[in-house]
């Protein structure tokens, strides 16, 4: 038996993955507070975050993209800004934390659009720590309290669910582009979804110049920016085990924040449901021992 060694590199991406991670479970806050309407946060999102990301590709230095890259790119962007709408949408119907925990049923809809759409073998083990996960989503619904301390509104789970499919769609479509530097593919989209979602300011307009301003330009800087740098630098470094386990910082932190910020009270139905869709997760995540 071999053992791994941890070389600087590796502390080093760890620690990148592990604060990306981190960074995730703060969203919430920097959407609520920001006190803008879903659309609106995720084009200052797009388009603070992407011209942030093209000057890093523009010192990375710019590839060329084929015309069939540039498409698929284009389509996971339009999945990933709707994502991000309906996610920050859902928090307002249920809570920061119960929005985040349910959104990571992700990899069990990843695995069912594989299946349809390219023919990918689904596993029985699969199938059932995707049972336990959607069993957790069911105990969340029943025993969950909201924002308001109000049980949660079914339409807030069905919009973070909506929001995971589409993520999964997204990652479906990243599959395709694994051969593109993610950071070039990351502002091809940022660049689509402020294409997409600037006509919806009509409706949703940013708020009047204030605070909220300062959340959004977080958002854009730190949550999207830095976070996603953060991301692709370590992410081909590390094991998967280390990525699975260490991905879990951002439902963990999300509902420390939210039980802080907010004082969200959590249920016993609520903690069983939380804990059942992230053991599901995390077991589906992890790589099966040899």
């Amino acid at each position: 038996m071999t053992s791994t060694v941890a070389t600087p590199n590796t502390k080093r991406a760890t620690l990148e993955w592990a604060g990306a991670m981190a960074l995730s479970g703060t969203i919430g806050v920097a959407v609520v507070e920001s006190g803008a309407a879903a659309p609106a946060v995720a084009f200052a999102r797009c388009l603070v975050g992407g011209l942030l990301l093209a000057l890093w590709c523009a010192w990375k230095g710019w590839l060329r993209l084929s015309a069939r890259d540039l498409r698929l790119a284009a389509l996971g962007g339009v999945l990933l800004v709707a994502n991000w709408v309906l996610l920050f949408a859902s928090y307002s119907y249920s809570s920061v934390s119960v929005a985040t925990v349910v959104y990571h049923t992700q990899p069990f809809l990843l695995l069912g659009l594989a299946g349809v759409v390219l023919g990918e073998r689904v596993r029985g083990r699969d199938l059932g720590h995707g049972a336990i996960a959607f069993a957790g989503v069911v105990l969340i619904s029943l025993g969950g309290h909201g924002m308001n301390g109000q049980p949660v509104d079914v339409i807030g789970i069905a919009l973070a669910l909506g929001a995971a499919a589409l993520y999964a769609g997204a990652s479906l479509v990243a599959k395709q582009l694994s051969h593109v530097k993610p950071h070039l593919v990351a502002a091809v989209q940022c660049a689509v979804g402020t294409l997409v979602l600037a006509p919806a300011l009509l409706f949703t307009p940013l708020p009047a110049f204030g605070p909220g301003w300062w959340w959004l330009l977080v958002l854009g800087v730190v949550h999207t920016a830095l976070m996603y740098v953060l991301m692709y630098r370590s992410i081909g470094v590390l094991p998967t085990a280390t990525v699975a386990l260490l991905s879990f910082l951002y439902p963990a932190v999300a509902l420390l924040v939210d039980v802080v910020v907010y004082a969200h009270h959590v249920t016993l139905l609520e903690a069983l449901g939380m804990l059942a869709v992230l053991v599901g997760a995390l077991a589906h995540k992890l790589p099966e021992r040899a």
